[in-house]
């Protein structure tokens, strides 16, 4: 009882995009946030008719300045304290710098406040938000991270280095401790999984400061089932569990991974059944069926069965 309660007390900002239909950004996030119960306030960085993976999109972006008349009013009526930030897309270098002064803000009011950072800017070798955009998420954004979330491409971007073993995944992620958080999984890698091709390999790591000051650390790697399918929304989902299973869990990123690519994969598979169901048979499905079924996905979101087991990398780990 006394851990729903805590969970029903803490509060999340999330900044990121909105879309009228399907799931992706605030979409993703807000509602299981809150089937897990977290209270969560949204400002949406775009609002766009659908994700831009379809044909055809319609919609508005918010500007720093309207960002910053929004989080102007929540200060005024003194309702401008958080438990955590969640922040994801932005492709605009103006209104990152302002995320970064309300992050900084809300820092001071709250100095255990905890900030949840899907740094977005590209995958598989190229980037899809503005170049300019990488000094500001390494010099500015990743400093203020408690927990961030970046693919493989992602975390090379920002450390400069190439990920190619995985003893290289742990110096990269042992890199991005030292620009600040305490808390780095890489969501996906290009490392071959020792279980064949049909995983995705993702690694974690945590920096613990136990009760006596010392320091601990845990790495861990997850082998995941790869879908043959292009799905939007599935970071947002992420980084969104990864902020309530680590709360559940703040000292075991083993555990907390564990029921966060669970969920995923539950909601994933379900998704993938639908939309099968929907193309019918030999079609592939079209962007609108591989909508993610996230309210039929309710009861494994609350209590995900663990269908992927995280494995702690004894050598790296101390």
């Amino acid at each position: 009882m006394s851990l729903f309660i805590a969970v029903m007390e803490c509060r999340v900002l999330s900044i990121q995009s909105h879309v009228v239909r399907g799931y992706v950004g605030n979409k993703s996030a807000t509602f299981p946030l809150q089937v897990l119960g977290f209270e969560v306030d949204s400002i949406n960085s775009v609002q766009f008719s659908n994700h831009t993976g379809y044909a055809h999109w319609k919609g508005q972006v918010l500007t720093a300045e309207e960002l910053n008349e929004l989080y102007e009013g929540i200060k005024l009526n003194k309702v401008n304290r958080y438990n955590y930030i969640l922040t994801g897309y932005s492709r605009d270098t103006s209104f990152l710098e302002m995320v970064v002064d309300i992050i900084q803000e809300l820092k001071k009011a709250n100095p255990s406040l905890v900030y949840v950072c899907d740094p977005v800017m590209g995958d598989h070798g190229s980037m899809y938000v503005p170049e300019y955009l990488l000094p500001v998420y390494r010099d500015k954004v990743v400093p203020l991270a408690d927990i961030l979330t970046p693919n493989q491409f992602e975390a090379e971007l920002l450390t400069g280095r190439k990920i190619t073993t995985e003893e290289d995944a742990v110096e990269v992620m042992d890199l991005l401790h030292k620009m600040g958080p305490e808390t780095v999984v890489l969501t996906s890698t290009d490392l071959p999984s020792k279980r064949g091709d049909q995983f995705l390999v993702a690694l974690g790591s945590q920096n613990i400061v136990k009760a006596d000051g010392t320091k601990t650390s845990q790495k861990i790697c997850m082998d995941i089932p790869k879908v043959d399918a292009v799905f939007v929304g599935t970071g947002d989902l992420f980084a969104a569990m990864l902020l309530a299973w680590t709360h559940h869990h703040p000292k075991d990123l083993k555990a907390a991974c564990e029921k966060t690519v669970s969920v995923m994969h539950h909601v994933i598979k379900r998704t993938m059944t639908y939309a099968n169901e929907m193309a019918g048979p030999g079609k592939r499905p079209s962007p609108a069926q591989l909508e993610l079924r996230m309210v039929q996905s309710k009861a494994d979101i609350e209590k995900p069965a663990v269908v992927v087991e995280a494995q702690v990398l004894q050598k790296y780990s101390r």
